[in-house]
Order: structure tokens, then C-alpha cells, then sequence
């Protein structure tokens, strides 16, 4: 119990640190909800004097027609002001949900790299996009409609107090049987609430993997695997809303029918008041209408369980993903001496396996270093730990003789272009993906950037030219093209510290003599660090790192290492001596 109050606790803390800046909106809201109950029992009452006027004998429509009246304002004016109210709910609602997902977007540029590589994309599409839509119509409806279908049975409780206060109690005698329906059905429902809307998004996330990776699935003839896990994902999540319903359904419906049976107590004994003359025949009718629109709205106000369930769930599952650790960097930029980049018996784990371990190196300004090495040595995560992609665990990296956990992510960013073999491209045209590098750069500069990197050509050749849509990851495009697209992009940005990260493994023997020209462009009186299996781009590097099972084994410049046993001799031969191959062949 105490677990699920502090759950509750913290839900609403969150929900308000959101809604902080529609706080105004969210005041309104109530505020009229409240007036619209206020006006919602006018017709009650005007309708119940009525009534009794009738009942008096007087016929007089003199009297009858303003009360008429008055019933058909306070109808229209609790009508107006509740739409009002459900306005101002609606736009502090859109105000809430963009706030979580500006939050979340955030967070998860400044979780470490692992994390988000580590989660399904699925996952992370269907709590941003879906999940925080999911809370919009509660958000924006709980609190106006929560307000009135409370605020309106009290205020009618009132006057049937007034008017006799023995059925009154009557009247409401059937809510607590209700409520203890209620009780049962709320056992345990958080709990299986939260299975099924996990088992949504299990069901959405491998939807997404389903169908992003279906040309793979017919590849390998892998359907019957991949539909397999699909299927699976559906049938768990019927079995869980299933369950759900099961379990939770009698006990609603139950307290759905007894709830507001309230006539079933007020015309028996009412009828006995009136015959034993305890209460005016005006006043008994009146009653009779009271107890029918008591409980209706407190109905009304149960059936937001779901809603109330389902953003508890949500808020919590996006409250730990707002949890997750994440790297700590000063917000305010440092002085860099220079653009060195060192490494000081640097160890990284992957989970519990550890693929560096007490890697030392400096790699100099302006100069160019090469890692080389087998798959899986540790390469690609030297080049993420400098671009600060991860946190270290042990030792120290440094850029311009600073610690980069003391140097502030936008300014590594800033400081740094990365091109992998994998990097993404947007679904926009080819001329905004190319300007991401830097937002404020002409079509002149893009396009200067595009000749440097050896893709002008093949880019103008295209229909569309600059203004062509790369489609979903740049599905439109080669490999190659893709490639050369991002280096552009890097081209345009001029950062002091490039990366290429098997820049030009996708690029075609014909096109990289021209790519090589554009990097050396790129890397100009700059400092590089280069991850490459084709041997013939770093034969000219300043320094050549070798790493094995996540240590350096050999340093030094390609003829250096040509002159001694080793792995960088080995791996070179291999090449040169494989069937068909040379020297800067693919790979």
C-alpha cells in the first residue's frame, strides 16, 4: 500500500513539474468546471419548484415560465462554461504532452550512447509518439468532467438535505454498495492494467522490427522466426487485456446497477412518508427527481479508472526513463589548449565484458591517426569514447588537454565531426540533410561542401537534383551515395577533430580516389583519427595504432610497422597474398 501511494505521489509530482507552465490554463479549467456545476443544479431546482407549485395548486403560468427560464439558462450557462473549461483543459493538455516529449527527446541526448543502442527504436517511437498521446484525452478531460461529476451530486446532496433529509440519506445509501463493487475490482489493478499496456508496446515495438527489417527476414528466410515473435507479441497482448477484462468487468458492472439504484429505496418509502403525511407531495416528487441525476454523475466519475490507471502507468514508465543516469557535464564551455586528443589507461565494458583494457595513446594535433586492427578489437569504441558517445569507466580521455567529462557535450559536439559507415539520413532532401552540418549555411556552401565530397555530380544528375528526398534512413540512395552525403555533411560542419569511422567502406573502387581527395580536403590542418580495413587510406597516417582484444599491440607509421612481426605485417600480406585482391581492393 505504502509502495503504491508513494507511486501516486511521485505520478503527480511529475504530472504538475509538467504542467508548470500551463499552470493558468489548468486554473481556469476548474474554475469554470466548478461554475458549470454550480449552473448544472439550477434546472434541478428550478424544475423541482416547479413542481411544487403544481403540486400547491398553482397553475399559474406566470410562475411556471421563469422558472422555466431559469432551468434553460442554467442548462446553457453550465453547457457554455463547460466547454469553456474543456477548451482551457485542451490546451493545457497539448502544452503537458509537449513539455514530456521535449523532456524525453532531451534526456535522451544526454543518456550515455550504450543505453539508447541497447533499447529497441520501437520502444523509444511508441512512448514519444503513442504513449504520450495516450494521455491527452485524460489529461484534458479528467479534470473539468472529475470536477463537475463531483461537484454536482454534492451540490444536489445539499438540497435534498434540505428538502428531506431522510430520503436524501436513502438516496445515497446504494453508493457505498456500489463502492464496495468498486473496491473489487480496483484488486490488483494496477498491476494488470500495467501488464497490458506493456504488452502494447511489446506488441508495437516488435511491429516496428517486424516490418523494418523485412527485407532481411526474406533474405534469410527467417518469416516463420520473425512472424513467430510477432505473433507472439499479439497473442500476449490479447491474453492481457482479456484478463483484464475478466477480472474486472463483473465487479463493474455490478457497481454499474446497484449504484444508482437509489429509487429502489426513495419511492417505497417516500411513498410511505407521503401517505403518513411527513411530506408534501411537491417535495416527494422533487425528491424523486433529485435521486435520479444523484449518482449518474458519480458514475460518470468512476468510469475515468481506466484513464486514471493508464496515466499512473504511463507517467511511471516515463519517469524512469526521465531516471536514467546520465552523463554529468558542466553546462558553461572550457578553454581547450589545443585540439590533442589523449588517452590515459582507458578501460570501457560493455555490460560485464570489457573490450579496452588500459589503452594509452596521444594522438597529435593536425595530425593524422590510424586504428587498424580485426573486428571487434575495440576501434569503433575509442572513436565513440573521444566523441563522448559513453563515459569511461576507468582512466582518462582528453581533448586539448581537458578531461571531457569537464568539457560540456554541445562543445565536444561542436568540436567534432564523426562520420561512420552507418550514418543516418533524414527523410528531407538531400540539401537539408547535407545542411544539418551547419544550419545557417547557404544552397552555395552546401553545395561546395557536396563538390568536395565527390557527390555534386551524381546529385544533379538526379531529377530532383538538391531538392530530392533521401527517403525513410535514405532508403532512395546507395550505399555509397549515402556515404558520401555524410561526409558532405561533415565537410560543411568544420570541426578542428574529424572522425571517420570506416568512412569509405561503402564507397566503390571508382568513386574513392575522388572521395580520398575530399577528406584530405576535410581533414585539412585538422586532427584525425581514422578507422579503416582498406590499408591503402592510412599508409600516409602520421601514426598507426593496432589494436587486438582491446589493447595496442603496435605503434608507429606504416613502414615502421612493415619492418617488424607483428599483426599490422600480417594483416597487410593477408591482403596483398589474397586470391584477386590487392592493396586498397574492397574489403
Amino acid at each position: 500500500m505504502e509502495i503504491k501511494m508513494e507511486n501516486s505521489r511521485n505520478t503527480l509530482h511529475r504530472l504538475f513539474e509538467f504542467a508548470k507552465p500551463c499552470r493558468g490554463l489548468l486554473a481556469e479549467s476548474v474554475i469554470f468546471a466548478v461554475l458549470g456545476a454550480g449552473f448544472g443544479i439550477v434546472p434541478y431546482i428550478a424544475v423541482s419548484r416547479i413542481i411544487i407549485q403544481i403540486c400547491a395548486g398553482d397553475y399559474s403560468l406566470k410562475s411556471i415560465i421563469p422558472m422555466a427560464i431559469i432551468a434553460l439558462l442554467g442548462y446553457l450557462l453550465q453547457l457554455c462554461l463547460s466547454t469553456v473549461s474543456t477548451i482551457r483543459s485542451h490546451r493545457a493538455a497539448f502544452s503537458i504532452l509537449k513539455n514530456i516529449r521535449t523532456a524525453l527527446t532531451k534526456k535522451l541526448s544526454r543518456v550515455p550512447m550504450g543505453f539508447v543502442l541497447d533499447t529497441p527504436s520501437g520502444k523509444f517511437k511508441t512512448m514519444i509518439v503513442d504513449t504520450v498521446e495516450k494521455l491527452e484525452l485524460p489529461l484534458a478531460h479528467m479534470i473539468p468532467e472529475l470536477t463537475a461529476n463531483i461537484m454536482i451530486p454534492l451540490l444536489m446532496m445539499i438540497y435534498f438535505l434540505i428538502l428531506d433529509w431522510r430520503l436524501a440519506l436513502i438516496a445515497a445509501a446504494t453508493f457505498p454498495i456500489g463502492m464496495l463493487c468498486y473496491i473489487g475490482m480496483m484488486k490488483d489493478y494496477e498491476k494488470r492494467y500495467a501488464r497490458v499496456l506493456t504488452a502494447a508496446k511489446t506488441m508495437d515495438a516488435s511491429t516496428v522490427e517486424y516490418i523494418g527489417g523485412i527485407e532481411v527476414v526474406k533474405a534469410f528466410n527467417q518469416s516463420s522466426v520473425s512472424y513467430r515473435k510477432y505473433a507472439d507479441a499479439v497473442m500476449e497482448n490479447e491474453n492481457s487485456k482479456s484478463e483484464w477484462f475478466k477480472k474486472t468487468n463483473p465487479y463493474y458492472a455490478a457497481g454499474i446497477a446497484i449504484a444508482p439504484s437509489s429509487l429502489i429505496g426513495v419511492l417505497p418509502i417516500g411513498s410511505l412518508f407521503y401517505m403518513n403525511a411527513s411530506i408534501s407531495a411537491g417535495s416527494f416528487i422533487s425528491c424523486i427527481i433529485l435521486s435520479m441525476g444523484l449518482i449518474s454523475p458519480l458514475i460518470q466519475a468512476l468510469r475515468y479508472t481506466d484513464s486514471l490507471a493508464m496515466v499512473n502507468a504511463t507517467v511511471q514508465e516515463i519517469g524512469n526513463l526521465l531516471d536514467t543516469e546520465e552523463m554529468k557535464r558542466p553546462e558553461k564551455p572550457v578553454q581547450l589548449d589545443g585540439e590533442q586528443i589523449e588517452f590515459i589507461d582507458v578501460s570501457f565494458s560493455y555490460d560485464d565484458t570489457e573490450v579496452l583494457h588500459n589503452v594509452s595513446f596521444t594522438a597529435d594535433a593536425n595530425e593524422m591517426t590510424a586504428l587498424v586492427g580485426p573486428s571487434g578489437s575495440g576501434k569503433s569504441t575509442v572513436a565513440r569514447l573521444i566523441a563522448s558517445f559513453w563515459d569511461v569507466e576507468s582512466g582518462i580521455v582528453k581533448i586539448g588537454g581537458v578531461d571531457v567529462r569537464n568539457i560540456p557535450l554541445s562543445q565536444v559536439m561542436e568540436h567534432i565531426a564523426y562520420v561512420s559507415q552507418d550514418n543516418y539520413l533524414f527523410h528531407m532532401s538531400i540539401m537539408e540533410n547535407i545542411r544539418i552540418g551547419k544550419p545557417d549555411a547557404t544552397d552555395i556552401e552546401v553545395e561546395n561542401a557536396a563538390k568536395q565530397a565527390a557527390c555534386h555530380d551524381f546529385i544533379t544528375s538526379l531529377p530532383d537534383g538538391y531538392n530530392t528526398i533521401v527517403g525513410d534512413s535514405g532508403s532512395n540512395l546507395s550505399g555509397g551515395e549515402k556515404q558520401r552525403i555524410a561526409i558532405a555533411r561533415a565537410i560543411l560542419k568544420n570541426s578542428p577533430i574529424v572522425i571517420l569511422d570506416e568512412a569509405t567502406a561503402s564507397v566503390d573502387p571508382e568513386n574513392e580516389q575522388e572521395l580520398q581527395q575530399a577528406i584530405s580536403e576535410l581533414t585539412k590542418n585538422k586532427t584525425l583519427l581514422m578507422i579503416a580495413h582498406r590499408l591503402n587510406t592510412v599508409r600516409e597516417a602520421d601514426q598507426i595504432l593496432v589494436l587486438d582484444d582491446g589493447q595496442i599491440v603496435q605503434k608507429g607509421k606504416h613502414l615502421e610497422l612493415m619492418h617488424q612481426e607483428g599483426l599490422y605485417r600480417r594483416f597487410v600480406e593477408i591482403r596483398e597474398n589474397a586470391i584477386g585482391w590487392e592493396l586498397g581492393g574492397r574489403t
